[in-house]
Formats: structure tokens, sequence, C-alpha cells
């Protein structure tokens, strides 16, 4: 487990890019935290260090986005409005186990869903009035070590 704070959305975005540089295909990096933390921002962060240059958007209300234009294919999930069901007809393993990175937002709402190894980043605000945040990085098996690894000072 690994402990980051960022001071700002651009630490935010820059801490996401270390990540996404360390990314590989079949990744699944798992994002939780309260409504407005950080989780489409750092995956912004993430797209970057994937070289996908385009604007990353949240999928609330699509559920999935995928972005094809960086070294490897990003699909960005929001499984919030998952909360009563349904996921399990979206065909969710055939992301986590494809090519590209897999970035889920909300993922307490398919944990029967979710391969055995993944990383978990957790966004948390702190007690201070600025956009400071707490990031823990856990790595779930394989070698996701990598990512609490990153390099980020």
């Amino acid at each position: 487990m690994r402990e980051i704070i960022t001071h700002d959305a651009a630490e935010t975005v820059r801490l996401g890019r270390a990540l996404g540089q360390l990314a590989q295909a079949g990744d699944v990096i798992l994002l939780d935290g309260d409504l407005g933390a950080g989780k489409t921002t750092m995956t912004k962060g993430i797209a970057r260090g994937l070289g996908i240059t385009g604007p990353v958007k949240s999928p609330t209300f699509t559920l999935i986005r995928e972005y094809q234009d960086g070294r490897l294919p990003l699909y960005h999930m929001d499984v919030y409005r998952l909360e009563n069901g349904g996921a399990e007809d979206l065909g969710l393993d055939e992301y986590f186990d494809g090519d590209g990175v897999s970035v889920v937002e909300w993922s307490e709402f398919i944990t029967d869903l979710l391969p055995p190894t993944y990383v978990r980043i957790r966004i948390a605000r702190t007690d201070s009035t600025d956009d400071t945040r707490r990031i823990t990085i856990t790595a779930h098996g394989g070698d996701y070590v990598r990512y609490e690894d990153v390099a980020f000072e």
C-alpha cells in the first residue's frame, strides 16, 4: 500500500499520468471515492499517460467510454448507476480480459464481477479547505505492485 497527497487537480492529473505510463494491456484500475473526490480527474491523467490527447469525459450516463488513440485502449467505466444491479449484462469481463486498460469508478457496485487481480486507488478529500487529496494505492495480486512503486514526488 502507498499513500500520496496531492494538493490540487493538476497534481492529481500528474499522478494519474505517471500511473498511466505504468499501465499494461489487461490492467484493471479501480477508483473509489465520494462524489467530487477526483476520480474522473485521475482518469484524465491516466489517459494522458497512455498517450490519449483528446478530452476525457465522465461516463456517468453512458456507463462506458472507450478511447482508442493511445498506446493502449482505455475503457473508462462509471458503474454508479448500477448500484441496484444490471452490470451482469454489460459484458465487463470482455473489457477486463481485453487488450486495453479498464478504469472503473464506483467499483463497489460490481464487486462480484471484478477479476481476481487489480489495483485499487482510493481518493479522499482531506480536512483542509483546498483541493488536497489523500490517494491510497493498493495492489491486489498479479504484478500490480508496480503502481504502488510509482515515481511521484
